[in-house]
């Protein structure tokens, strides 16, 4: 399989542009601190919410209980995580958005419009796409499904090249518990395509 080779310096402009990104500034509690992880040469893409309060302070993406779980789901360690030429990360909202009633805000609207095209077009060889959560699959995976659960249970509609996960925040232990076939049939298909796609 052939790619077409991206210039470095077209992508070190874009990420540039990205992490000066000021444009919901107004609407952020925390001020804006994009997050991402973008690399030519990733293999897995993972489109998640919006950071919390503890990646926005690190500036490290799933860096936070929900990031373990997330690890421990795909089968990697941190170094294998964290190497932009493995994996790429692009949340839904780029910066944390606040905190709302029960959990934090839902990720600000203006990012995927403004970013995400232009970071896709940039990594030509991504063989899976994680949609974590209701958000990065209402966006990347309509269809007639209502529910998260509805979509997740649809798991294998989906695949090999795309994959609707429920987000791995301990606030989701109880849906876990309710629904012991996501642990026992799709988690250890996601091992075993990650390492397919990561060890090729």
């Amino acid at each position: 399989m052939t790619h077409e080779k991206i210039p470095a310096a077209d992508l070190t402009s874009l990420l540039q542009q990205v992490r000066q990104c000021r444009h919901c500034e107004a609407e952020l509690p925390l001020g804006a601190n994009p997050v991402v992880q973008i690399h030519p040469d990733a293999r897995l893409l993972i489109i998640g919410q919006a950071p919390g309060t503890r990646v926005h302070a690190s500036g490290i993406p799933w860096d936070d209980p929900s990031g373990d779980r997330l690890r421990q789901w795909l089968g990697l360690d941190k170094h294998r995580f964290y190497n932009p030429k493995q994996v790429a990360i692009m949340p839904m909202g780029f910066c944390y958005p606040g905190k709302g009633k029960s959990g934090d805000l839902p990720p600000r609207p203006e990012c995927a419009p403004q970013w995400h095209d232009q970071l896709l077009a940039q990594m030509p060889n991504i063989e899976l796409t994680l949609c974590i959560g209701l958000y990065a699959q209402r966006h990347y995976l309509p269809g007639p499904y209502k529910t998260l659960t509805e979509r997740v249970g649809q798991w294998q509609h989906f695949i090999p090249k795309q994959l609707p996960l429920p987000h791995p925040s301990p606030r989701n232990r109880r849906w876990l518990q309710q629904h012991p076939w996501f642990e026992s049939e799709v988690v250890p298909w996601l091992q075993d395509r990650v390492s397919q796609i990561l060890d090729a």
